[in-house]
Parts: structure tokens; C-alpha cells; sequence
């Protein structure tokens, strides 16, 4: 719990002790009022209500000062004590003092729910203020000694930084050294390459007309490998050509014979339906026919096997015969 939730709690139980003691302050008035009304000379009847709003006062004092004293850590002594104790028991005794002298112990325990309570509630938190106010200086001091570790981290991290940029500093200047060091034995380096390098040219010239005479050799020869070896590749690409156009012959003819017994065998399927018991659906009718096409079947064999009128048959029959004449045409004349 940090030192927010704690005053939270604080601030909690000081408007419930507030509650309470204006609650039993309010219901000690109106207790105690009759009772001295009826003990005080006629004409001052209306002085009843200065006793309990005397003892009332006495305890708000009380409570007020404990809060106080409680928030600040310190005590009183015995007389805040002698206070509370007397004030407390003074109200006890007004709010019970009627229902006594009547001998109702009912009225008289009914009576002291109130004073009791703002006895009890005054003790307890009072030891509930010290509690807190001990838990808040300990989560202060706790919030202090972090306070003091984070700016401690800060002042470490700082001298860190500025040791950090130090060394950056010392490792610049090291580094401009090995530079103009390095710098300087690049020009050397530069000098001795330069003299080298002319006589390496010069033996690389040497080198090159000898290469180039190689080569020009070298190039004849394999203009010639890569004449022959482009004749021979030429060669296997007539004879795989020829391989392959052969093979697709003879796929083109495996295919078109298992289509042609393909549809050999649906054809028989469906001509060995028999004579249908009713008018087919179109596309079945259709298949039908085309199959008694194919077999020189008769219209009317046809019709009887699809269900169609022999003039929607004859119409099929025709479409099959010469796919560009009016099908169509026939077909609705026959239906």
C-alpha cells in the first residue's frame, strides 16, 4: 500500500468518526432535552438544549484535537484522556438517566447504543489515527529514501556520462593520430607502388601480347569444337523432334480409340435400356438419341426408347445429320 491508499483510508475513517459522533450528538440532543425540561424551572424551559449541546461540544473538541494530534504524531498526556473518558460518560448518563429513573432497562439499554458507540468510536480511532499516521511517516520515509537512491543513480549515471565522453574524447585524439601516422605511410606505400607498378606494366604488356597470341589460337579452335558440337546438338534435335511428333501420333491415336470405345459402351448402356415407361427428362432424351443415331436405329425406335414424339426424334435425327439446319425449329413442330 503506497501513501495515497493510506490517506485514502484516513480520509475514510475521519468522515465515518464524523458521522457518528454528529449522529449521537443529534440524537443526544433530542434524548437529553426532555429530560432537562422537566428538571428546570418553567420559565426556563428553554435553556434544556444547552447541557447536551455543552457535552457535544466538549466531545467534538475531544475528537477534533485527537485527529489533530494524531496527524501530527504527538500526545496529550493524561487530561485529553480524563476529556474524552468524562465527556463519554456524561452522555451516557443524560441518555440514560430518563429511562432509569422510570426503572425501564429496555429504554435504558436502547439509550446507550449511542453514547457507547461514540465511546468506543472515539478510542478506536484514535489508535486507528496513530496506526496510520505511523504508516504514513514510514511510506514518507520510504518515498524519501527512494527519492534519494534515484537522484544517487542520477549523479552516477551523470559521472558516468562525463567519464564516458572523456575517454570518447581521448579516443578521438588517439585516433587523429593513427591517422596522420597512417596517412603518411600511405604516401610511402604509394611512392614504392607507383615505381612497382610501371614494371609490372610493362611486363604485363609483355604478357598480354603473348596471351593474345594464345588466344587468338585458343578462339580458333573452339570456333571450330563449337561448329561441330552446334552440327551434332542440330542432329539430336531432328531425331528427338521426330521422337516426339512420332510419340504424339500414336497418344493422338490411343486417345481417340479409347474415345471411340468410350463411347461405344455408353451408347450400348443406354440402348439396352429398353423402351421408356414415360417421357424422359430432355438431356437424358437427348443422349438417347444420339446413341440410336450412332447405332442407324429407327426414329421410331427412338422414340420409344426416350418417351418422345417420333417428330421431336425426327428433328434430333436431323440436327445429327446436318448440325446447320433448324432443329430447333423441327423439333417444336413435332411437340
Amino acid at each position: 500500500m503506497n501513501s495515497v491508499q493510506t490517506r485514502s483510508a484516513e480520509r475514510a475513517l475521519s468522515g465515518g468518526t464524523w458521522l457518528i459522533v454528529c449522529g449521537a450528538m443529534l440524537y443526544s440532543i433530542l434524548t437529553v432535552t426532555p429530560l432537562m425540561a422537566a428538571h428546570t424551572a418553567e420559565k426556563w424551559d428553554w435553556t434544556a438544549p444547552i447541557l447536551p449541546l455543552v457535552v457535544d461540544a466538549a466531545v467534538v473538541i475531544v475528537v477534533k484535537l485527537d485527529d489533530v494530534l494524531a496527524r501530527l504524531g504527538g500526545n496529550g498526556g493524561r487530561w485529553p484522556i480524563i476529556l474524552r473518558w468524562m465527556t463519554g460518560l456524561m452522555t451516557l448518563a443524560l441518555n440514560t438517566a430518563d429511562s432509569a429513573l422510570k426503572k425501564d432497562l429496555v429504554g435504558v439499554a436502547v439509550h446507550s447504543v449511542a453514547p457507547l458507540l461514540l465511546i468506543v468510536t472515539a478510542e478506536t480511532s484514535l489508535a486507528y489515527r496513530g496506526a496510520i499516521a505511523r504508516a504514513v511517516a514510514t511510506l514518507e520515509a520510504e518515498e524519501k529514501a527512494e527519492r534519494e537512491r534515484h537522484e544517487q543513480a542520477a549523479r552516477e549515471r551523470a559521472e558516468r556520462a562525463r567519464a564516458e565522453a572523456r575517454e570518447e574524447r581521448e579516443h578521438a585524439a588517439q585516433l587523429a593520430r593513427e591517422q596522420r601516422e597512417h596517412e603518411a605511410k600511405l604516401a610511402r606505400q604509394a611512392t614504392e607502388l607507383e615505381e612497382r607498378q610501371r614494371r609490372e606494366d610493362r611486363e604485363a604488356r609483355e604478357r598480354a601480347e603473348a596471351a593474345e597470341r594464345e588466344a587468338r589460337e585458343h578462339r580458333e579452335r573452339a570456333r571450330e569444337q563449337r561448329e561441330q558440337e552446334r552440327l551434332r546438338l542440330e542432329q539430336q534435335a531432328r531425331q528427338r523432334a521426330e521422337a516426339e511428333q512420332r510419340e504424339r501420333a500414336e497418344q493422338a491415336e490411343r486417345e481417340r480409340r479409347e474415345r471411340e470405345e468410350r463411347a461405344a459402351r455408353e451408347r450400348a448402356a443406354l440402348l439396352e435400356r429398353g423402351p421408356a415407361e414415360g417421357k424422359m427428362p430432355e438431356v437424358e432424351a437427348r443422349r438417347i438419341v444420339a446413341a440410336a443415331f450412332e447405332a442407324a436405329l429407327s426414329v421410331r425406335q427412338a422414340a420409344e426408347m426416350s418417351g418422345w414424339s417420333v417428330g421431336w426424334v425426327s428433328a434430333r435425327y436431323a440436327e445429327h445429320r446436318d448440325p446447320g439446319t433448324g432443329g430447333a425449329e423441327l423439333a417444336i413442330a413435332g411437340n
